[in-house]
């Protein structure tokens, strides 16, 4: 098969970790390596000990010198529109970090400028690349059916330090894009209308509004709710989440960390009906996270099959979060649309 020679843009700690996974992937050549920042790029190869990668500030001068087959956007959400359009017009394929665009009126344009260019464009919605979350995937299917409630609890409390602390919505612009795209990847389904509430308590170390609840009205009547907190000390969920899902042939539970359950009705009589347990396969050997996500980017670039996260679907995702937060500052039910 053949391989690919990747510019990487942005040098940060995901930027890093990043290069980790493209230098370790055998069918990838990191040729070039980006950063706004005066010689931070060339420190973190340095660091990583890529003495043959191009490090560089200007990101126009190394598509042009390099010619890479893909770039990988690393930057923060403000510059991901500009570094996508300046990728896409140099023909490249483009994976990127969530979110994908800092609104979505920039997002759209994005998703116009991948259509005009005839190139993928992927978002890296990392979390699906997990063999919990596709095991509990396969159990709904198999064992629940269809879905009609979907719940999800989401409470810790990390002390960030820096921008976070200091955003309107830290929880939901930040974060809740990776329950959000769960919700739609677990059900199939996409969101049709929100109605959320973002609050305070009086102990959050955030500025903004570190809590919400959120109901979905999602396609085929489904109905999706979001409980969540980042100020929350003590009994903490996962960062994948604690979830329950509901179907016509009974209950599937995942708490995000051990494999999931499922209790499916056993009998048609009786005023609870009995029910069996059932237990979600977890598949071995399932590249985790970023290495889920390039591995799934590169088999889309060899085959022209959509990949998770192509931009016209993973926009239905961002969607969710700006109508989450135009919901909870009008306080009403506000359509979503992407």
């Amino acid at each position: 098969m053949r391989g690919y020679r990747a510019l990487l843009v942005g040098a940060g700690g995901m930027g890093r970790t990043w290069g980790k996974n493209l230098l370790a992937n055998e069918r990838v050549e990191l040729a070039g390596w980006v950063d706004i920042k005066l010689g931070a790029a060339a420190a973190a190869a340095e660091e990583l000990g890529a003495s043959g990668v191009r490090a560089g500030e200007e990101l126009e001068r190394a598509l042009a010198e390099l010619r890479p087959d893909f770039v990988v956007d690393v930057t923060v959400p403000e510059a991901h529109h500009d570094v996508t359009l300046a990728a896409l017009a140099a023909g490249c394929h483009v994976i990127g970090e969530k979110p994908m665009a800092d609104s979505m009126e920039r997002a759209r344009a994005m998703v116009v400028a991948a259509e005009r260019a005839g190139r993928l464009y992927m978002v890296s919605q990392s979390r699906r690349y997990d063999a919990r979350i596709q095991a509990f995937r396969r159990l709904i299917a198999e064992q629940v059916g269809e879905l009609g409630i979907l719940n999800v609890d989401f409470y810790l409390g990390p002390h960030f330090g820096g921008f976070r602390e200091t955003m309107p919505h830290p929880l939901l612009l930040d974060m809740a894009i990776h329950t959000f795209d769960a919700a739609r990847y677990l059900s199939g389904a996409d969101p049709r209308s929100v109605f959320c509430e973002a609050f305070n308590p009086p102990w959050s170390w955030y500025a903004g509004a570190a809590c919400a609840s959120a109901i979905f009205e999602m396609s085929g009547g489904l109905r999706y709710t979001y409980r969540a907190s980042w100020c929350s000390e003590g009994g903490p969920t996962s960062w994948d989440g604690d979830w329950r899902a509901v179907g016509p042939r009974g209950t599937a539970r995942w708490d995000g960390e051990r494999a999931p359950t499922a209790e499916v009705v056993a009998g048609a009589e009786g005023f609870i009906r009995a029910t069996e347990a059932r237990s979600g396969a977890v598949q071995p050997d399932v590249p985790l996270g970023i290495a889920g996500s390039l591995r799934d980017f590169l088999r889309a670039l060899d085959t022209g099959e959509a990949p998770m996260g192509e931009c016209h679907d993973n926009i239905k995702s961002l969607a969710m979060v700006f109508a989450a937060i135009e919901s909870a500052e009008s306080g009403r039910r506000v359509p979503v649309a992407s």
